[in-house]
């Protein structure tokens, strides 16, 4: 069967699968005559939903058949045993699953095609489930204990209510892909399936950015998705500057530049004293006094240009797994399914979830906090999963605001970090509790208030934070050793792993990410930075 005509059924099965039409997706795979594990899993998520559990089991059989390797094929057949009652063959798949995921906490299935991730909790759950189907209800229990200690999103208070479930000896429903979500080709190559029109059309370019004001005519260049390099002819001056010190938008229209970082002067100082430059695709204000002429000029024998062109490029260096550290929390208790069973492999920090009582209070809190204040006494607000505002005495040491902060939330006091951000500074700055005896309330208020920011912090248990800096760019993990993050959050600097890749801490997550997507606010931390 040529390649192209399995694309062509392969797209029209996935129209039907989003059009609900699952006879009609089944009618087309069934035309392919070499499936594929991809297209043999999406038929047998079209015979689930129409409740045909023999012709899925099949479907699910030749998969991994093809596959031996697809953890996500022993995940959803796990399933289709517990709903046919073979619990046995349904635990030898969560124990291959787990097998299969390599030590991973999660398996990103998007660059197959598949926009769904699996995760080892989930995998373990599973396996909870089948053993409350046999009876074995301590055994359950054990299982879902360790799986709240997996690393991995989407998990929310899922656990819990299994462990009351299995407290009160109720089966749980098992989980598996959800309805829809099947493997889809490639984009690029569906779009090769049809006849293309390579002479085009005649175009009329009259801009390459939207809003521009140059006026004149010069050759379609080839540029880079969402940054415009304006052309300059060698008799003018250069009108790209650099910037001399980081700067911080402080209103609308204005960019966040990081120090010496090149931009176009692309219009003239205003009344304000600021100019509107091009940094990184885009397009806005800063202070024409931070700026100063820089020479673009490269020698003919080199490619290399030195003006910013974009959106930072991927590290040209590979991405090196995890640094090792001398000091990480203790590894929880492992489990065994069988010999041939990996046991969990990350641990990350759980949040209690938010109590009722305090949910419906947490406003009148805020609201009468100011008229309970009294002289003497800061208000302090403290950001956690809930926002909480309470009077305390301004000579209040840290280490006993930290206390009081960790009884409001119900949390060990050694499990959490309270920070502070100085004024015009975007990073979140450890608050010193174990620093030298003096340190109170008063020294962070401002007009009687005080903004605190709580994190839960047990990721970072005996490790040094070296500096801090603050994120330019989302960042989005390309693997499970990444460190997500969007912009303008802070990150601790834990390691520094090589030219482009630094180790970090952000919002209770440590990873890896590329040094470019985030710039050095300050050269050393202000407060003592021992976790």
């Amino acid at each position: 069967m040529l390649y192209t005509e399995l694309l062509r059924l392969w797209d029209e099965s996935v129209q039907a699968v989003d059009a609900k039409d699952w006879q009609g997706a089944l009618a087309k795979l069934g035309q392919i005559t070499e499936p594929t594990s991809r297209t043999l899993f999406n038929a047998a998520s079209a015979h689930l939903v129409l409740g045909q559990l023999d012709l899925a089991l099949k479907a699910l059989d030749l998969a991994i058949a093809k596959d031996e390797r697809l953890a996500v094929g022993f995940f959803q057949r796990a399933t289709v045993m517990m709903q046919l009652d073979r619990l046995e063959e349904a635990l030898s798949d969560c124990i291959w699953a787990q097998k299969h995921m390599r030590e991973n906490p999660v398996i990103d299935y998007r660059q197959l095609g598949l926009r769904f991730k699996l995760y080892s909790w989930q995998v373990l759950y599973n396996a909870a489930a089948v053993y409350c189907r046999m009876g074995q209800w301590e055994r359950a229990k054990e299982i879902l204990l360790s799986a709240s200690q997996e690393r991995g999103g989407s998990r929310g208070g899922n656990i819990e209510m299994a462990l009351d479930s299995v407290q009160r000896e109720e089966n749980l429903a098992p989980l598996l892909v959800p309805e829809g979500v099947v493997f889809r080709p490639r984009k690029q190559d569906v779009e090769q399936l049809q006849q293309r029109d390579f002479l085009g059309k005649a175009k009329v370019i009259s801009s390459m950015i939207p809003n521009d004001d140059f006026g004149g005519f010069e050759p379609l260049r080839l540029q880079k998705p969402g940054f415009y390099e304006p052309k300059v002819d060698g008799t003018q001056d250069s009108r790209y500057m650099r910037i001399q010190v980081p700067y911080i938008a402080r209103g609308p229209r204005q960019l966040t530049v990081p120090g010496g970082a090149m931009v176009f002067l692309f219009g003239n100082e205003d009344r304000d004293g600021m100019a509107t430059v091009i940094y990184d695709g885009q397009r806005g204000l800063v202070p024409v006094s931070l700026l100063e002429p820089a020479d673009v000029k490269t020698s003919k024998g080199l490619k290399h240009n030195r003006v910013p062109s974009g959106i930072p490029l991927p590290p040209e260096l590979k991405p090196p797994a995890r640094p090792q550290s001398q000091h990480y929390p203790a590894i929880p208790p492992q489990v065994h399914f069988t010999s041939d069973s990996p046991p969990p492999s990350y641990t990350s920090a759980t949040h209690t979830p938010l109590p009722a009582s305090e949910v419906n209070t947490a406003s009148e809190q805020h609201a009468s906090s100011s008229q309970e204040a009294k002289a003497g006494s800061v208000v302090v607000k403290v950001h956690y999963i809930y926002t909480v505002a309470m009077p305390v005495p301004m000579d209040m040491p840290y280490y006993e605001l930290k206390e009081q902060v960790a009884q409001k939330f119900g949390q060990p006091a050694s499990e959490l970090r309270l920070r502070y951000k100085q004024h015009g500074s975007q990073a979140l700055i450890p608050l010193d509790e174990n620093g030298e005896p003096g340190h109170t309330v008063q020294e962070l208020a401002e007009t009687g208030r005080a903004t605190l920011w709580c994190q839960k912090e047990d990721p970072l248990v005996n490790r040094t934070i070296l500096y801090q800096m603050v994120a330019l760019y989302d960042y989005a993990a390309q693997g499970p050793e990444d460190l997500e993050f969007t912009e303008g959050e802070t990150i601790d600097i834990l390691t520094e792993v090589n030219e482009e890749w630094l180790e970090g801490h952000c919002a209770g997550n440590i990873g890896i990410f590329p040094s470019c997507f985030a710039y050095r606010e300050y050269n050393n931390l202000t407060p003592s930075d021992k976790v």
